[in-house]
C-alpha cells in the first residue's frame, strides 16, 4: 500500500514538472530534437494564426455588407447605437458586499 503511494506522488511530480514554454522537457531528447520540436511548434501555430486572420476578414466584410444593405434600407446605425448608450441603466450596486456573499 505504501508503495503505490509513493508511486503516485513519483507520478504527480513528473506531470508538475513543466518548462517555462508549457511543454514537458523530455530529457531523452537531444538539443536538436527540442529545437526541432519547437520549430515545428511555432510553425504550425503560425499558420494558426493566418488561418484566424483570414477568417477574421470574411467576417469583417460579411459585417459591412449587413451595414451597407441597412443604410440603403433607411435604418441609421449610428443614431441607433447613441439610444443604445443612453437607454443603458449603470450597474447595480449590489445590496451585500461581495464577501457576504461568498
Amino acid at each position: 500500500m505504501a508503495d503505490k503511494k509513493q508511486d503516485e506522488r513519483k507520478n504527480t511530480k513528473k506531470q508538475g514538472d513543466i518548462s517555462k514554454a508549457g511543454v514537458k522537457p523530455d530529457a531523452d531528447a537531444s538539443k536538436d530534437e527540442q529545437v526541432g520540436f519547437h520549430k515545428g511548434s511555432l510553425s504550425t501555430l503560425a499558420k494558426e494564426r493566418q488561418e484566424l486572420a483570414r477568417i477574421l476578414q470574411i467576417v469583417e466584410q460579411l459585417m459591412q455588407m449587413h451595414i451597407a444593405a441597412l443604410k440603403d434600407l433607411g435604418v441609421d446605425l449610428e443614431k441607433e447605437a447613441k439610444e443604445m448608450i443612453q437607454e443603458k441603466e449603470p450597474p447595480k450596486k449590489p445590496e451585500k458586499p461581495i464577501e457576504d456573499m461568498l
